[in-house]
C-alpha cells in the first residue's frame, strides 16, 4: 500500500499516472496549497521541503519525481515501466533528470520566482523568459530525446507521464504545441490511456 501526496496542477501528475499504470494499491491525499496545507506540521513531517509529490512506501518516504518514478517502475517489474539494460535505464534517467533539473526550473520562474529573488524587475525579467526557455527545451525533446511513439521508442515507460506533464505546461507558458508535432501526437496518445483518464480530473 502506497500513499501519494499531491496537489492540483502539480508535478505529482506524473507519478500519479504511473501508479495507475503499475496497478499499484495506493491512496491519493490532496494537499491544498491555497490553504497552505503544505506548511502544516503534519505534512512537513512527510516532506520537510513542503512540496509534492511525496510517496509513502513500505520502505519509507520518497520525494522528487525521478526517484519516485524509478521506484514505482522497479517495484512492478512485470509492467516493464523502465528499461532493464543499464545503459538504456541511464538514458531514461537522463531524460527525467533533464525535466526535473532544467525544464521544471524554467517553468517555475513564472510562478515561483520569489524562490530566487525579491527584486520586482528581476521577477518580471524571469517571467518574460519563460516562453522562450520552454520553447527551447521543447525543441530539444522534439528533435533529440523523443524516439516515438513513446519517449524511449516503441515501449511505454516511466518517462512518458513525465513528458505528459511538460506538454500540459507548454500552452499556459506561452508555447504552442502545434510547433511540435511529435509532442502533440504523444499528448494525444497519452490522453487515450486509462491511467491518464483516471488522473486528469484531479489536476484540471
Amino acid at each position: 500500500m502506497f500513499t501519494l501526496y499531491y496537489s492540483r496542477n502539480s508535478c505529482a501528475f506524473a507519478p500519479h499516472i504511473l501508479l495507475h499504470d503499475a496497478g499499484a494499491d495506493f491512496e491519493g491525499k490532496q494537499i491544498d496549497f491555497q490553504r497552505n496545507e503544505q506548511s502544516a506540521p503534519e505534512f512537513l513531517s512527510i516532506n520537510i521541503k513542503g512540496r509534492v509529490p511525496a510517496l509513502v512506501t513500505p520502505d519509507g518516504i520518497l520525494t522528487e519525481n525521478p526517484a519516485i518514478l524509478l521506484y514505482i517502475a522497479q517495484m512492478f517489474p512485470k509492467k516493464q515501466l523502465a528499461p532493464l539494460d543499464p545503459y538504456k535505464l541511464a538514458q531514461a534517467q537522463a531524460f527525467n533528470m533533464f525535466i526535473a533539473s532544467t525544464i521544471h526550473v524554467a517553468h517555475a520562474h513564472k510562478h515561483r520566482g520569489t524562490r530566487w529573488t525579491d527584486d520586482k524587475k528581476a521577477l518580471a525579467s524571469m517571467t518574460a523568459k519563460v516562453p522562450s526557455n520552454m520553447a527551447t527545451y521543447a525543441s530539444m525533446i522534439e528533435d533529440h530525446y523523443f524516439k516515438g511513439p513513446y519517449v524511449l521508442g516503441e515501449t511505454y515507460s516511466m518517462c512518458d507521464p513525465y513528458l505528459a506533464l511538460i506538454t500540459r505546461w507548454l500552452e499556459p507558458d506561452g508555447v504552442s504545441l502545434d510547433k511540435y508535432p511529435k509532442l502533440k501526437e504523444h499528448d494525444a496518445l497519452m490522453k487515450t490511456r486509462k491511467s491518464v483518464k483516471a488522473v486528469l480530473p484531479l489536476y484540471d
